[in-house]
């Protein structure tokens, strides 16, 4: 079982930068293919970012890529998402997910069993 928790969401002005974490308990989280998912209101939880069990493939949505990376350290037990450039269209709440399912990358929210509780990004314009 992996138990997720999620830090370093805030309110940022458009073109600032914010570093989410993720800390995962759990001797397998080693295993697990990882994923930031992000949902705004009144829309669906839609794909950010992903990465491989060991860090070596990562997968970005068009919205973010360029902006976006993706990072994990096994060694730490947790993955980050560096957002540079925030638009007022990246508020939304972030999510951190794991799948035991899938060693590689994924994009489908479905493929991930595990989630944290979500944090708060909002971006002022």
């Amino acid at each position: 079982q992996v138990q997720l928790v999620e830090s370093g969401g805030g309110l940022v002005q458009a073109g600032g930068s914010l570093r989410l974490s993720c800390a995962a308990s759990g001797r397998t989280f080693r295993s697990y293919a990882m994923g930031w998912f992000r949902q705004a209101p009144g829309k669906e939880r839609e794909f950010v970012a992903a990465v491989s069990w060991r860090g070596g493939s990562t997968a970005y949505a068009d919205s973010v890529k360029g902006r976006f990376t993706i990072s994990r350290d096994n060694a730490k037990n947790t993955i980050d998402l560096q957002m540079n450039s925030l638009k007022p269209e990246d508020t939304a709440v972030y999510y951190c997910a794991a799948t035991s399912k899938y060693y590689t990358v994924d994009r489908r929210p479905g493929a991930y069993d595990h989630w944290g509780q979500g944090t708060q990004v909002t971006v002022s314009s």
